[in-house]
């Protein structure tokens, strides 16, 4: 009873407004204040005040609206772990068997015999004549090339 009296006067008022700025000759504006000035009193004929007072004081609705909340905040946490992982675990696993299926078949291709290609030789780097480092100017770089080997780059 209380909102829809609010509702009342408060259209009321924009009623008033828009019939002065009409007066003023500022006809655009005052349409535009009297749809604002109308749309309460349309809430309370079509009964969507008592609606919106009756779910504001229902315990019931805000544990539902509590509910709503909890599924959509797990909704998108599991979207950042599926991003983070790399997609659906469908996506992941078309992925392995593509890995797969690019490693299996050069590991199960025929051999042709030792004839018919050279053995590969391992590469090995030739000897050459290594020149006496200076006091701490090949420790400057150990460290970082050890990370990178560390890193295998």
């Amino acid at each position: 009873m209380l909102a829809e009296t609010i509702c009342s006067a408060v259209s009321a008022a924009g009623l008033g407004i828009a019939v002065v700025t009409a007066y003023r000759r500022r006809f655009l504006t005052a349409a535009r204040i009297l749809a604002y000035s109308l749309v309460p009193i349309g809430l309370v004929l079509t009964g969507a005040v008592e609606w919106a007072v009756d779910t504001a004081f229902s315990p019931s609705a805000w544990l539902g609206f509590g509910l709503l909340g909890g599924a959509w905040l797990l909704f998108m946490t599991t979207r950042v772990v599926e991003r983070r992982r790399g997609g659906t675990r469908k996506e992941r696993k078309a992925a392995q068997a593509a890995q797969r299926e690019a490693v299996a078949p050069a590991a199960t291709a025929p051999s042709l015999g030792p004839g018919s290609r050279p053995a590969a030789q391992p590469a090995t780097k030739p000897q050459s004549v290594t020149k006496p480092k200076a006091a701490g100017s090949g420790d400057d770089f150990s460290d970082i090339e050890a990370i990178l080997k560390k890193h295998g780059i």
